[in-house]
């Protein structure tokens, strides 16, 4: 153990001696669960599922002269699952991110590693922060300034080995980016190409590619903000081709000080179960690399490793927030209904669309500089619909509740003075 720290010693003390700027942190999350219903109805005489886990991180950030460097280790747990004799953790400790840019100029940098993609709201790239593992990519990234108010993004990522994400397999992808300001209004444009591997008919593993393309608008005026998206989806993997759409419309309004209101409309497209249908192309849109927790409310029922090539979805929603000093709240209900016909699994007889009503609440308090706790509970309220679809039984009682502490201490900061 002594060798270990003055080996850990000698090197933050190398590390000083050539940085510029070098920040360590660190982050323990740990989060208990109660879960009955969660993802999927509860069934009859169900019992709810209890289990606390966490998240810790240690964070390097380096900079010297045009080189950027970020490292973070992680380690993901779930309380118990190790012994308290154990010589070693059931899952170890990972990089989650450990990436490096090269900073050619003020208007031009390349950044290449394992690394978190995170545009625009999260709906197509997103870190996937509340899941404790959490999100990363091992990409190339071209970012271009033109402008204060412009940027322009060019990834690419490739994978020797596929990696499985919601049951899709990717071998690589292509993206580009655009970011601008134009006073009150903000545009975005997205144009992501996806390599999916499949095997073909003579069992061959060949890549097939789905694109998605779209803009994003945001506005803001005075105590009013709005915002909305529309996103298609088209491609062909293994003679299958895809023709999906997304689109959305929120707003928000601050009533006053610390309380705001907002209601906000989404609809991801999805495939009938129209018995009679002959069209065979995939009409479901897949939010691929999104914080798909973020949406589509916290009990994870949909496009959270689930609800893929479905009848889609709709969801209406509204969202009171409240902020007072080191006290927050959020109430969010959703109304969800199915995008695509649905027909009984039994009968065959086509059925409403409506899936049910989820409520969503939060609260969060800051006990001291980087310390929080917060506390959700959510309900879910479903149709014959829902069940037909995710199965369980729709009168129990499908809920969620958590409790979860943050702590993010600035362990160490230091900046060269000139």
């Amino acid at each position: 153990m002594k060798r270990i720290t003055l080996t850990l010693f000698s090197l933050l003390l190398t590390t000083l001696m050539l940085a510029q700027e070098f920040n360590l942190s660190a982050e323990i999350r740990p989060r208990f669960e109660s879960k009955h219903g969660y993802k999927t109805l509860a069934d009859v005489d169900q019992s709810a599922a209890n289990a606390i886990s966490q998240r810790t991180r240690l964070n390097f950030n380096f900079k010297q002269d045009n080189i950027k460097l970020g490292v973070s280790l992680q380690n993901v747990r779930l309380w118990g699952e190790n012994s308290t004799l154990t010589k070693s953790d059931v899952h170890g400790t990972a990089l989650h991110e450990a990436w490096a840019e090269a900073v050619i100029s003020d208007k031009f940098s390349m950044k290449v590693g394992r690394q978190e993609i995170i545009y625009d709201d999260h709906r197509i790239f997103g870190s996937l922060g509340w899941a404790q593992q959490a999100r990363s990519h091992d990409a190339f990234i071209f970012k271009f300034r033109p402008a204060a108010a412009h940027k322009i993004d060019v990834g690419f990522a490739y994978n020797g080995v596929s990696t499985a994400l919601y049951g899709i397999q990717h071998k690589n992808f292509q993206y580009a980016h655009y970011n601008g300001k134009f006073d009150k209004l903000g545009v975005s444009f997205l144009a992501l190409n996806l390599g999916k591997e499949f095997l073909d008919t003579d069992e061959k593993q060949k890549v097939g590619y789905i694109q998605t393309v779209g803009p994003r608008f945001t506005y803001k005026v005075g105590d009013l903000n709005l915002n909305a998206a529309t996103y298609l989806q088209m491609g062909e993997v293994n003679t299958t081709k895809t023709n999906a759409l997304y689109y959305t419309f929120n707003a928000s309004y601050k009533v006053m000080d610390g309380l705001s209101f907002g209601l906000g409309f989404e609809h991801l497209s999805g495939n009938t179960q129209d018995p009679d249908n002959t069209n065979t192309d995939n009409k479901a849109f897949t939010p691929f690399f999104g914080t798909n927790h973020k949406f589509n409310g916290w009990m994870d029922y949909f496009y959270v490793g689930n609800h893929g090539g479905s009848v889609g979805l709709n969801d209406l929603n509204a969202t009171i927030a409240y902020k007072n000093g080191k006290f927050s709240a959020k109430l969010i209900p959703h109304m969800f209904s199915a995008a695509a016909p649905v027909y009984n699994n039994t009968t065959g007889d086509k059925m409403n669309a409506s899936l049910g009503t989820e409520i969503d609440f939060v609260m969060g308090y800051a006990i001291s500089k980087g310390v929080k706790v917060n506390v959700g509970y959510s309900q879910m309220f479903a149709t014959d619909t829902m069940v037909d679809i995710k199965g369980g039984n729709k009168d129990e009682n499908s809920n969620w509740g958590w409790v979860m502490f943050t702590f993010k201490p600035k362990l160490f900061s230091y900046k060269a003075t000139k």
